[in-house]
């Protein structure tokens, strides 16, 4: 298999299949949607959906194939999550461990009201580096 590209064309997106939720017992269910974008040497994760412990196995191997490549900077959006438990917050944490061990940038655009609760509870989101928007990473 030919090594991967360093980085990749801002048009190439990656779409991951999803995960349904255990949560919510016999209504519809809320699926984890993956996007990867690559712009320059910047590399964006958006999640759609829930992120707990039935998709979190999908998120930690986007991250390990990502940081692979070890682009200086991983946004990780999260405006469009429904949802996030505490093993969506373990992943958080460790992907920032992570970076800063590597001397690299990871950044999290902040998630609707309900996932910055926990951010917020845990004292997080004075932590990690928070922005509202993607184009705020790359400030």
């Amino acid at each position: 298999m030919p090594p991967r590209p360093a980085t990749r064309r801002i048009d190439e997106i990656r779409r991951h299949s999803r995960t349904p939720s255990r949560y919510r017992g016999n209504g519809p269910m809320t699926l984890l949607e993956l996007t990867t974008e690559t712009d320059g040497t910047t590399v964006r994760l958006a999640l759609e959906g829930e992120l707990d412990i039935a998709s979190a196995g999908q998120v930690e191997r986007e991250l390990t194939q990502i940081e692979r490549d070890a682009p200086p900077t991983l946004v990780l959006d999260l405006r469009n999550l429904a949802f996030m438990d505490s093993t969506g917050l373990r992943i958080v944490v460790a992907a920032d461990a992570r970076a800063r061990e590597q001397s690299r940038r990871f950044v999290v655009v902040r998630g609707p009201d309900a996932v910055q609760r926990i951010f917020h509870m845990t004292r997080l989101d004075e932590r990690l580096d928070m922005v509202d928007e993607p184009a705020g990473a790359q400030a």
